[in-house]
């Protein structure tokens, strides 16, 4: 598959990441202070980076599972349509969750999950987000903390990909293609 030619702008230096990962860990830890073990389930493929990040810095009991939801396949358009192609391994039921996403564009996926998960009975069940694109969003959604909002341009980095490319990148950069 031949993709449009692009650059790559960064946008959140590696070094912001942290130090907002750092901050928001602090009010995860608060949230869920009563845990016996916090489940952290992320989101995969795009959230693999920020959940390593952000487990490392929490001070709690925690127990890491994944899920794999799609809505955009190789495309930069979301179908709209939230396929499930890896559920968790674990029960949920009576547990602490934290979902982990690494961006929340049109909000199908995050609603989807936390609908499916909300069904399974958790005891509390709150969600995060790197990034948030508050001006795409379709349906009501909003994560319970997010790292950062960002305006309408399509990035990648820190776990984020075009096309299963740039996942890799330290930081996050905006997408600029060069054909046009």
């Amino acid at each position: 598959m031949t993709h449009r030619p692009y650059v790559i702008d960064q946008m959140i230096s590696a070094k912001a990441i942290a130090a907002r990962i750092e901050d928001l860990s602090t009010l995860i830890e608060t949230e869920f202070s009563d845990t016996d073990k916090l489940v952290v389930v992320g989101l995969l493929r795009g959230s693999f980076v920020f959940i390593a990040d952000l487990v490392r810095e929490l001070d709690l009991p925690v127990e890491v599972d994944f899920l794999e939801a799609s809505s955009y396949g190789d495309s930069t358009e979301s179908s709209r349509e939230v396929r499930i192609l890896k559920d968790l391994r674990g029960a949920i039921e009576g547990r602490d969750v934290l979902v982990v996403e690494d961006i929340i564009d049109t909000g199908f996926t995050m609603k989807h999950v936390l609908g499916l998960l909300k069904a399974r009975h958790p005891r509390k069940l709150r969600s995060i987000a790197l990034l948030d694109k508050p001006v795409r969003r379709e349906v009501e959604v909003k994560a319970d903390w997010t790292g950062f909002e960002i305006p309408d341009e399509f990035v990648v980095g820190y776990g984020i990909d075009y096309a299963q490319r740039n996942r890799n990148l330290p930081y996050i950069g905006k997408v600029r293609f060069t054909d046009g």
